[in-house]
């Protein structure tokens, strides 16, 4: 397990290397910031003396090789927009994105886990098919739409919840509902597929001949077996979540990492973007780490033959 642990260690370094790579020659062929920077009426002169005072002058894989000499250091640059380290902006907004990810992670687990277990297990059923109609129609509705009409029936109408802002749980409900509710759908249909290719292994038939109760039968022998690709996916739309919530943040003036880096990609703010991809992209890199780990836990067979 050690060893492996290192070798997706090793493999996390290339893929974050290539990650920054490709943004930051694509952000450098956005335009040119220091034309944003300046008023309108700056001379040539000026505008030569902030673009060389920049470095932008030098040629694009001499200032990718200082990013790169100034990130293994800790220094990602300075913020041309806000004028303070660009690493500080992000360590100040990455908890509201983590949290406002987080409660939509788990609230649609929580919600569309046992619903899927059921619509597998009442197969055909009313139920069954009402939960699935849910679910398509919770995965038709754009996020946005959940949180403009939340907005106004729960804070406009009925005067609940507030608005927007952050620093309270009332605060939070709402957009961690908009964003969970597309994921509890994919989350609950992904379940009851993989729990019913589960409820007809033969194992399940044995537990069952065996006189086991039904009630672990689904619990101890079934779930556990099914939790794998829902952890995958999980884990995935998770690391996606971090740097996907610009909408809802938007929406809701949350301040996370979602629109600082809309905002900074708006005013052509390299090292503030490059920053932030490089953040992301180590999130979702842990992130499917973790995943890796928790197989197994899930199956200890994937261990084994990993030793193998």
């Amino acid at each position: 397990m050690f060893r492996y642990l290192l070798k997706r260690l090793w493999h996390t370094v290339f893929v974050v290397i290539g990650i920054s790579a490709i943004s930051f020659f694509f952000i450098h062929l956005s335009g040119d910031p220091v034309m944003l920077m300046l008023p309108g009426d700056a001379s040539m002169q000026q505008i030569e003396e902030l673009r060389q005072k920049l470095g932008f002058n030098d040629p694009i894989y001499i200032q990718y090789a200082r990013f790169v000499a100034g990130a293994v250091k800790g220094d990602f640059g300075e913020s041309l927009y806000y004028h303070v380290p660009a690493m500080d902006l992000i360590l100040e907004r990455l908890p509201a994105s983590l949290e406002l990810s987080t409660a939509a992670l788990l609230i649609a687990l929580a919600v569309a886990v046992p619903i899927g277990i059921v619509s597998a297990v009442y197969r055909g059923s009313v139920l069954d098919t009402g939960s699935m109609l849910a679910a398509l129609f919770g995965l038709s509705m754009p996020h946005f739409w959940l949180g403009i009409m939340f907005i106004m029936i729960f804070s406009v109408h009925l005067g609940w919840l507030p608005t927007s802002g952050r620093g309270t749980a009332s605060q939070l409900i709402m957009p961690a509902l908009a964003l969970g509710l597309g994921l509890m759908a994919m989350f609950a249909r992904l379940t009851r597929s993989v729990m019913l290719e589960v409820l007809s292994l033969d194992y399940i038939r044995t537990a069952r001949a065996k006189g086991i109760r039904e009630s672990l039968v689904i619990c101890k022998h079934a779930l556990k077996n099914a939790l794998i690709p829902l952890v995958t996916v999980a884990g995935m739309q998770f690391g996606m979540l971090i740097g996907g919530t610009v909408i809802i943040e938007t929406v809701f003036a949350w301040p996370g990492v979602g629109r600082l880096v809309v905002q900074a990609i708006f005013n052509r703010d390299y090292p503030l973007v490059q920053s932030t991809v490089f953040v992301l992209a180590l999130i979702f890199v842990a992130a499917n780490l973790l995943v890796d780990l928790l197989y197994v836990y899930l199956d200890p067979r994937i261990s084994y033959l990993e030793e193998k």
